[in-house]
C-alpha cells in the first residue's frame, strides 16, 4: 500500500521548496533577457570591488569564527558550569536581534573606531553568524563519545593532544558545517553593515543603492551575480565536506 500521509507532506512541502525555488530561477531567467546589462555590470569595477569586499571580509569572518568559537563549543559541550544556560542564551541572542538594531549597538560600543571600515564589516558579520559555528561545534563535540577520549587520556594523551586527535577529527562534519553556514550568514548580511560600513562597499549594499537610484534594471544583474557566486561556493563547500565524509569512511 503508498504511504499517502508521505505523499500528502511531500505535496505540502513542495509548496515550500517552489516558494523559494521560484523568485531564485525567475530572477536569473529574467536577466536572461537582459544580457547586455549583465556584461555592463560585470566590466563595472565598483561592482568587481563590492563582490571582492563581500567574499574576503566573509572569509576573514569565518576564519575568526572558527579561531574562537569552536574552543566555546567545546567548554559547552564537556562543561557544566554555573550560569551555562546564560552563555547559551548570550551566544543565541544574534539570531533574534534586528540586525539594523546590530548594527546600533556596535556604533554605540566601538564607536568611531568600526565606522566606514572593513573591520566594521567583519565586526557586523562576526556578531549575526558567529553563533553557527558555536552552536555546531557544541553539537559535534556532543556527539563524540567520551569514552574515546577518556581510553586516550589513560594511554598517556594531554587534554590538548586528546582535543587535537580525538575530539577534534571526530567532529569536523558538524564544525565544516558551521562553518559553511557562517559564511553564508555572513554573504547575506546588510541591516547591520548598511549602519556600521556604509563604505567599503559590499554588494550587499550596492544593490540596495543601485535599486534606489536607477531602479530594478541595474540592480538585478547585481543580485544575480551575488546569487550565483554565493550558490556556487556554497555548493563547492558542501561537496568538499561530503568528499571528505567519504574518505573517512573509507
Amino acid at each position: 500500500m503508498r504511504d499517502y500521509v508521505e505523499i500528502f507532506f511531500v505535496i505540502l512541502g513542495s509548496f515550500l521548496l517552489i516558494y523559494i525555488a521560484l523568485p531564485i530561477a525567475m530572477l536569473i531567467v529574467d536577466q536572461c533577457f537582459d544580457i547586455e546589462t549583465l556584461i555592463a555590470i560585470l566590466r563595472d569595477e565598483i561592482v568587481l570591488n563590492a563582490l571582492k569586499n563581500t567574499f574576503l571580509t566573509a572569509g576573514i569572518t569565518t576564519l575568526i569564527s572558527l579561531t574562537l568559537g569552536v574552543p566555546l563549543g567545546y567548554v559547552l559541550a564537556r562543561r557544566e558550569f554555573r550560569y551555562k544556560s546564560l552563555v547559551q542564551g548570550i551566544i543565541d541572542v544574534p539570531i533574534v536581534i534586528p540586525h539594523s538594531v546590530v548594527g546600533i549597538m556596535l556604533l554605540t560600543t566601538f564607536s568611531n573606531a568600526i565606522l566606514d571600515s572593513y573591520l566594521g564589516i567583519v565586526m557586523a558579520m562576526l556578531f549575526v553568524s558567529a553563533s553557527f559555528t558555536i552552536n555546531s561545534a557544541r553539537d559535534g563535540f556532543l556527539a563524540v563519545d567520551r569514552k574515546l577520549e577518556d581510553v586516550a587520556r589513560t594511554l598517556g594523551a594531554g587534554r590538548l593532544k586528546t582535543f587535537l586527535t580525538i575530539s577534534l577529527p571526530l567532529s569536523l562534519p558538524s564544525i565544516a558545517s558551521g562553518a559553511i553556514m557562517t559564511f553564508a550568514r555572513a554573504v547575506s548580511e546588510v541591516g547591520s553593515i548598511l549602519v556600521v560600513a556604509y563604505y567599503p562597499k559590499t554588494a550587499q549594499i550596492l544593490v540596495l543603492e543601485y535599486f534606489e537610484n536607477f531602479g530594478l534594471r541595474y540592480s538585478r544583474p547585481i543580485s544575480v551575480v551575488l546569487i550565483v557566486l554565493s550558490l556556487t561556493s556554497f555548493a563547492v563547500l558542501r561537496w568538499l565536506l561530503r568528499y571528505a565524509k567519504a574518505r573517512r569512511s573509507v
